[in-house]
């Protein structure tokens, strides 16, 4: 069964959880930028949390399905419609075949997640179908692409009485801050640059994509000149350039960087900050790494929780 591209959107990718295990061959993980909203989705249709789904950003595709399946729509809200008629997001929703999905354009944050339930088929590299463009693999959707689906729905179209609350699971408010990890070259920042580093408001810059965010804003400086070699490198590590503008890393970050490493981005905050859009604000307040660790595997249990309990009601 098959998904027909009539229009492709801005940046729409096929991703699944990423290639992990890889980075000593010099190959990144990827995956979706938002992982919370790729393991949401791939739950409200019954899927495992690593299926294969489509992360749409800014500007949505339009979708012609040729069979009967279900989809879920999270993450950033959209203005989408399904022949014609507003599509609701954080729920199962039943899909007709000849039914045309527009995912329209994103009213706040970034990134929406599209699963299909029975998941998109995909060639697998490395052990994955996440499509990484900056290492030159797979690539993002073109008009006239057709995409393969296991046809399948579930749960009963008529049946769903639900739906997600997004609020736990989607913030793209500016006005709250990422909590930043002191990074090992933080101590080398001069005295200014390292009470800007949490004072100063950032933003955005136009030539952010899924390697890395530019912050434009206080020009942050080294006490003395530093030079380290590469080492390896995370999602969410703040990096610190000659300019002196921050570099956030995303999901398709190389495996090593050369730039003195001032701050790891807590990896409660890595979807918030995917959800920022070019020209949005932001700023850090610190944490420490027993914090930061304690937050993430509470929520990584609330999460647990919920896939649970949104298994328990499908079919």
């Amino acid at each position: 069964m098959s998904l027909n591209v009539l229009k492709p959107g801005l940046l729409t990718m096929l991703q699944d959880r990423g290639r992990f295990g890889l980075g000593a061959l010099g190959i990144g993980c990827a995956g979706p930028m938002d992982a919370t909203a790729h393991r949401l989705a791939n739950a409200l249709v019954g899927n495992d949390e690593d299926a294969p789904a489509l992360e749409i950003t800014l500007v949505g595709p339009r979708l012609r399905f040729d069979a009967d399946t279900t989809i879920a729509l999270t993450g950033a809200p959209f203005d989408a419609t399904l022949d014609g008629h507003a599509a609701p997001m954080w729920q199962p929703l039943a899909i007709a075949a000849g039914s045309v999905l527009d995912c329209g354009r994103a009213q706040r944050g970034a990134r929406m997640s599209l699963a299909l339930a029975g998941g998109l088929r995909c060639r697998r590299v490395l052990g994955s179908c996440a499509s990484d463009l900056n290492a030159g693999l797979g690539s993002a959707l073109a008009q006239g692409d057709t995409l393969l689906f296991v046809a399948r729905r579930t749960p009963a179209p008529r049946a769903v009485r639900w739906s997600l609350d997004p609020r736990p699971w989607f913030d793209a408010d500016p006005e709250r801050p990422l909590r930043l990890i002191r990074g090992h070259h933080h101590a080398a920042l001069d005295a200014a640059s390292q009470a800007a580093l949490y004072r100063a408001r950032f933003r955005v810059a136009a030539d952010s994509n899924r390697v890395g965010f530019r912050l434009d804003g206080a020009r942050l400086a080294l006490a003395q000149p530093l030079e380290p070699v590469s080492e390896p490198v995370a999602r969410g590590t703040l990096q610190l350039p000659p300019g002196g503008q921050p570099i956030a890393l995303m999901a398709e970050h190389p495996v090593t960087g050369g730039y003195p490493r001032i701050g790891q981005i807590a990896g409660i905050d890595l979807d918030r900050l995917a959800q920022r859009r070019p020209g949005d604000a932001l700023r850090f307040v610190e944490i420490d790494l027993d914090e930061a660790q304690t937050r993430y595997l509470a929520r990584e249990h609330e999460l647990a929780r919920l896939q649970a309990a949104i298994a328990a009601r499908l079919p």
